[in-house]
């Protein structure tokens, strides 16, 4: 009896420590980032906002993420959802100049890239890994040609930088963020859509034999996925006006890492966190800009990715600690 309360007793430890490891993360990576930039003699102010920025957009669109990686499922597309729906928002706005219907379109354009996305993976049981880079590579190659055809192979396409810059202010950006993030918690955590998507990403089987419909889940949680493509694309309009080809070219597998990375294990369930979506976020991107700073050259773009991947595996095998093999989790 004494030893299994041990056993338990080691068991809440691990727990805690897997639940406040990515926070105490967070906190060192700031610092770290810190003392970089003041270590190269470069203006701390400046870089925080790059950081700050980069940080909104990755944490929105993981947030809307959370509840498609809920389902044991995973959208590698939502980078390139990011740039289409930032493209139709700069053409819809050059050919009307009505920032409302811009909005909207934006968010249309979001939503309507995660449904294809949802139904080819649900309705027609094509694989999502399939799906989700076929998206991917079709959505980028449309966008590229878009603003390529429109003039912009070099510099891309924008609209008036004084459309948007009374909204490029820390606090228009720290409201919109906290408004989404309150939304998707509730619905997250004190809904049935919620519980019913961790309930599928943990056992979808026993889902199934209880009624639950997974197409049904699979394409709530798509949808709420495209509106946070869509909100994410708008705020990357707001802090730069123009869309490149390359714009928000790597969103999808932050996302990936920066879930991870927020203490989330990748396979969902009921261990899914949504404050994973801004932890990570932030992280992620404190530690890509602390090593960029750190490997200036070009040439140590390569070192960079190893010691990402490697704090990747790190956060991985930490998170996995959280694992019970015997018994489903409470």
């Amino acid at each position: 009896m004494e030893k299994n309360q041990r056993k338990l007793n080691k068991y809440k430890i691990q727990q805690m420590i897997v639940q406040f490891l990515p926070l105490v993360a967070l906190v060192v990576l700031f610092l770290v980032f810190c003392a970089v930039v003041q270590t190269k003699g470069y203006r701390l102010d400046m870089y925080l906002k790059i950081v700050f920025n980069e940080g909104i957009v990755l944490a929105v669109v993981a947030t809307g993420a959370i509840f498609i990686y809920s389902l044991g499922s995973f959208d590698i597309s939502l980078g390139a959802a990011t740039l289409f729906s930032a493209t139709m928002g700069v053409l819809n706005y050059n050919a009307f100049e009505n920032v409302p219907l811009m909005i909207v379109v934006i968010g249309v354009s979001g939503i309507g890239c995660s449904l294809l996305s949802s139904i080819l993976a649900s309705i027609f049981h094509i694989p999502v890994f399939v799906a989700t880079v076929a998206m991917m590579s079709v959505l980028s190659a449309v966008s590229a040609q878009i603003i390529t055809s429109r003039g912009g192979a070099l510099g891309g396409i924008s609209i008036p930088s004084n459309v948007l810059k009374s909204l490029d202010v820390p606090a228009f950006k720290i409201v919109t963020l906290a408004v989404f993030f309150l939304l998707c918690l509730y619905v997250f955590n004190f809904t049935k859509i919620g519980r019913r998507e961790k309930f599928i990403g943990g056992n979808p089987v026993c889902a199934k034999l209880t009624g639950i419909n997974y197409n049904k889940h699979a394409i709530i949680g798509f949808c709420i996925a495209g509106l946070s493509v869509g909100l994410g694309a708008f705020l990357t309009l707001v802090y730069t006006p123009s869309v490149t080809a390359t714009t928000a070219s790597s969103l999808g597998m932050n996302i990936l890492v920066a879930i991870v990375f927020g203490g989330m294990p990748i396979s969902g369930g009921a261990d899914s966190k949504i404050f994973s979506a801004i932890i990570g976020g932030f992280s992620y991107i404190l530690l890509d800009n602390a090593l960029e700073l750190i490997f200036d050259s070009s040439s140590g773009y390569g070192i960079t990715q190893i010691i990402s991947a490697v704090f990747f595996l790190l956060v991985v095998y930490a998170a996995s600690m959280n694992y019970r093999t015997k018994t489903l989790p409470r």
